[in-house]
């Protein structure tokens, strides 16, 4: 059982605080093959910029597809804007927003010296987030979504994100389910992961098995759709096949919800004020740095490129490699 596209909230009367200053802002996605996944993302742009006309809101890409970073800042230089907000639109801060994008960012920029670029932070564990995936449990409660009354203390929460080869991002994952799941009522949340990172979606459904739920409902941690969501939704419907006796929900991703926009424009203000504060405590790769240089991060290593193997595939395999640094 497939829950799609009936929990799009109304953005009718969202209404936005005012920006301090009439900047461009540089949306940065990680970027997809999937053309349905890359389409999602511009039209979330597309949204947040017709929510506020006073700036342009130019969408790019990190790797996989076009527009680039190089080309999204070349489009504010075009029309005339030397000062520049880059937000991050990602959810936790892996490697992608702690090096790739500020890599990207820096090489992008070496021939516009007159370029003044402010960083944003990435969404993070943040009340709206809590918020949106509270709500959307909640119409699960409904009867057209729960026809056979299921109560929450039969339900098992899987928890499903990305995947990093980041320690602090997967930590991050696992603290925000433990939040969503505190005080709702569900038997227990499970976390796991599509990609990457152990224990993975087949095992995650192991988990919620032996605690005998009679509804698991699936919550994919993703901002947009794709290629992962499609494989979590196809893997969801494997198991409900298998597992007859069981109902289980597979919710969409986030998509286009007035708390993310919300969210934007709160780490767009930030950018603009210079407030941005990034956790670089547990960061593996400021503690390769300190062990190598004695100090600071060390930002100096090239982009990783996506193939067809997974390195990670066997825990032991995971485990050997996770806090080694490129």
């Amino acid at each position: 059982m497939v829950i799609a596209n009936s929990f799009q909230p109304s953005l009718n009367r969202l209404q936005l605080p005012p920006l301090p200053h009439a900047r461009p802002l540089l949306a940065i996605g990680h970027g997809t093959r999937n053309e349905r996944g890359r389409q999602t993302f511009i039209d979330f742009v597309e949204t947040y910029q017709n929510l506020d006309t006073s700036r342009p809101v130019i969408p790019c890409f990190l790797e996989l597809t076009k527009p680039t970073i190089q080309q999204g800042i070349e489009a504010c230089i075009e029309q005339g804007y030397t000062d520049i907000t880059a937000l991050p639109i990602l959810l936790f801060a892996a490697r992608h927003n702690k090096f790739d994008v500020t890599n990207e960012l820096d090489r992008a920029r070496l021939p516009y010296p007159q370029l003044n670029l402010n960083y944003g932070r990435h969404f993070g564990i943040t009340p709206k987030i809590i918020e949106l995936w509270r709500d959307r449990l909640a119409k699960l409660d409904l009867p057209e979504h729960n026809p056979n009354n299921i109560s929450r203390e039969d339900t098992v929460l899987l928890f499903v994100g990305r995947g990093s080869s980041d320690p602090d991002a997967n930590g991050d994952v696992c603290k925000l389910a433990r939040i969503i799941w505190e005080g709702s009522g569900y038997k227990t949340v499970e976390t796991c992961f599509i990609g990457i990172t152990h224990p993975r979606l087949e095992e995650g459904f192991r988990r919620a098995y032996l605690y005998r739920a009679k509804r698991v409902i699936v919550l994919p941690y993703f901002l947009f759709t794709g290629t992962l969501m499609e494989k979590i939704h196809n893997i969801t419907a494997q198991q409900q096949e298998q597992y007859t006796e069981i109902e289980f929900v597979s919710l969409p991703e986030m998509g286009i919800a007035s708390q993310l926009l919300n969210v934007i424009r709160e780490r767009e203000i930030e950018a603009q004020l210079g407030q941005v504060a990034m956790n670089c405590e547990m960061c593996k790769f400021r503690l390769a740095a300190v062990e190598e240089h004695g100090h600071g991060h060390g930002h100096g290593h090239g982009h990783h490129h996506h193939s067809n193997e997974d390195p990670y595939a066997k825990l032991e395999n995971y485990h050997q490699r996770i806090w080694k640094t490129p």
